[in-house]
């Protein structure tokens, strides 16, 4: 949990390629853990910003054809200069432009952390699966063991991490599998938690990239104190303060915080 300190001591800067409707919040929420956002899309530009990053973020909310060629240049470039590239793949299986966009991101960038739902990972897997717009399905949920499964074996494909967000997050290197059941269930009433989570992500990483299993459950671990630290503060006055009060509580967070309030686990 100590990785924390290093964030608010390092700023790292994280590009993000990211989605209209969350991008604010992506921004805030990276500036709330102390690292630093870009969001530059334009392909004019989008490879030269990732060169002064720490870290590069690829979010599938709100597809078009002038952002995915961002996307793939911007993630050539990250891998060329070797910061971390974390892919979170909205929406994946609910569309063909979707699901090809995916496709084409793991073919030509090395990618580093996969962070989805159960959804949009069970796709990117090859399994049946069941998607509510971009939000995972009620009815494609699996038990802890499939979870853990799908992760570890996707991990091995993809040779990156894989991370799993729901009530309970898995994330696996295909080695090692940690479970976090910190977090609240009205998180989920919320537009871009998860893509908060990948910033989040991109942030811990940008700061530590030689711990990125360590920074991926770090980042979840965070956020799901949060949650829980957000409802307790404002959960009954509704979700409108909830959202305020969560980037509030991750605007304070600490090592002490982290550590007395971590509920995770090596599977």
């Amino acid at each position: 949990m100590q990785l924390i300190n290093q964030v608010r001591e390092q700023s790292p800067l994280v590009h993000h390629i990211t989605n209209y409707v969350t991008v604010n919040d992506c921004a805030n929420i990276t500036l709330a853990i102390g690292a630093s956002p870009i969001m530059a899309d334009a392909l004019e530009e989008a490879a030269e910003i990732t060169q002064i990053a720490s870290g590069l973020v690829l979010n599938m909310g709100t597809l078009n054809k002038r952002t995915v060629a961002s996307m793939i240049e911007s993630g050539k470039m990250a891998n060329k200069i070797g910061i971390p590239v974390i892919l979170d793949p909205v929406g994946a299986g609910a569309s063909s432009f979707r699901n090809e966009t995916a496709a084409k991101l793991l073919k030509e960038i090395k990618v580093n952390v996969l962070r989805g739902n159960i959804s949009e990972i069970k796709f990117l897997a090859g399994l049946d699966s069941e998607t509510k717009g971009v939000d995972a399905s009620e009815n494609d949920w699996t038990n802890s063991t499939d979870a853990q499964k799908i992760a570890q074996d996707l991990a091995i494909r993809l040779d990156c991490i894989v991370a799993i967000t729901g009530k309970v997050d898995f994330v696996s290197d295909g080695n090692r599998t940690v479970a976090i059941e910190n977090g609240h269930s009205m998180l989920s009433q919320l537009t871009g938690t998860g893509c908060m989570c990948s910033s989040l992500i991109g942030s811990y990483c940008g700061a530590a990239a030689e711990k990125t299993f360590e920074a991926t459950v770090t980042a979840l671990v965070t956020m799901g104190v949060a949650g829980e630290l957000s409802f307790e503060k404002a959960g009954e006055v509704g979700n409108g303060s909830f959202r305020v009060s969560l980037q509030d509580a991750i605007s304070k967070m600490n090592e002490e915080m982290l550590t007395r309030r971590a509920l995770f686990y090596e599977i």
